[in-house]
């Protein structure tokens, strides 16, 4: 019985791991939660989209890594515009206030023709008419022998590497889109522990207090708001190389935000890593007990190994083994996902990284630092 997700599965926790690592920068380390963070996942998404199908100002094969900056600075240019009148407010009125602009900017591309002839469900790289779409290659832009193309239907393979590596195109994906994602991760890291992050801890601590000692912490969670933008809108552009197409209910949603906001309480806020670990729980919960379990899992084992006879087996009043799995496990797994999210609220508010944090005393890396140095 396999507990973790397939190598597909696993891209898709890298890129919307990633997404949710954004919204935790500026949610777990500032306060103030960002209900509209979607929008910045799915300019991303978008632009690359566009780009490709020759519909923006910009070459329609220019090199992927580059779409991914633009990407990044799109959402980060769309940060700064929303941060500006959003961060007059505070608390509850910030999140709705961030949510508003999201469902502005969700139901505006959701009717806009311009995106494709069928707006509402999105648009797919299809190239400019006439000529073949590009691929999406992560590397050094303008190094052919630095790039490797990724993507779920197309992607480069690696044969031979060191005279014994293998890699399909799956797993290229796996490993290019990793890299990146770990980039902008450790990224991230290096913002949170310089003296703008400890600020930034600092608005989130007391920021009257944080005020009154000089800091314009109005400037301070802008730039927070862009940097967090900016790596939201690099993972949409992963999650639309990797897909190669997007639609605004998989990207521009207030649910998206919901779903990074999940994975952050699961993996604990504030602690960056966290969210990752969130995604990867939430994806092994859900691949465990789906409907289908193409990835193995529960419904798969139960198939395998009980005969005919065992699930014919009356459990309770008619109830047999076959009724209730079909009852009670098939295609139930957001049922107790929810409940499983309810028990993190109520018993597990630090989340898994931050409770083990609280039982090491410190960082992982630091307990481990620490032992070594004993």
């Amino acid at each position: 019985m396999t507990l973790l997700p397939r190598v597909e599965t696993m891209i898709a926790v890298f890129y919307f791991g990633l997404f949710a690592a954004s919204f935790d920068f500026i949610s777990g380390y500032t306060g103030y939660l960002s209900f509209g963070h979607a929008t910045f996942y799915g300019a991303g998404a978008y632009l690359v989209v566009l780009a490709a199908n020759g519909k923006l100002s910009v070459p329609y094969d220019t090199p992927f890594m580059l779409l991914v900056v633009l990407a990044g600075l799109l959402a980060l240019g769309l940060a700064l515009a929303i941060g500006a009148v959003s961060f007059r407010l505070s608390g509850v009125y910030f999140a709705m206030i961030t949510l508003g602009f999201s469902q502005v900017i969700y139901v505006f591309v959701r009717d806009w023709d311009f995106v494709s002839s069928a707006p509402r469900d999105g648009a797919a790289v299809i190239g400019p008419s006439g000529v073949t779409p590009p691929s999406f290659d992560i590397g050094v832009p303008f190094v052919d022998a630095l790039n490797l193309a990724v993507g779920q239907l197309s992607g480069d393979t690696v044969e031979g590497l060191f005279g014994v590596l293998n890699f399909s195109t799956t797993e290229v994906s796996y490993y290019m889109i990793g890299l990146v994602a770990l980039g902008c991760y450790l990224a991230m890291q290096r913002i949170i522990h310089s003296p703008f992050g400890r600020v930034m801890i600092a608005v989130r601590e007391n920021e009257e207090r944080a005020r009154a000692v000089g800091y314009d912490t109005f400037r301070y969670k802008l730039a927070a708001f862009a940097a967090s933008g900016f790596f939201a809108g690099v993972a949409g552009a992963l999650f639309a190389g990797w897909r190669r197409s997007v639609a605004p209910d998989n990207s521009l949603f207030f649910l998206v935000s919901g779903d990074a906001l999940l994975a952050s309480i699961i993996g604990g806020f504030g602690t960056l890593a966290g969210p990752l670990f969130g995604r990867l729980f939430d994806e092994t919960i859900r691949e465990f007990l789906s409907k289908e379990g193409a990835g193995g899992g529960l419904l798969p084992y139960l198939r395998e190994h009980l005969s005919e006879g065992a699930l014919a087996t009356e459990i309770f009043n008619g109830l047999t083994v076959q009724e209730a799995i079909s009852t009670f496990i098939n295609g139930h797994a957001s049922l107790y996902l929810g409940l499983l999210f309810v028990l993190f609220v109520l018993f597990v508010p630090n989340g898994l990284l931050g409770t083990l944090r609280e039982r090491v005393g410190d960082t992982l890396a630091g307990a481990v630092d620490e032992r070594l140095r004993r």
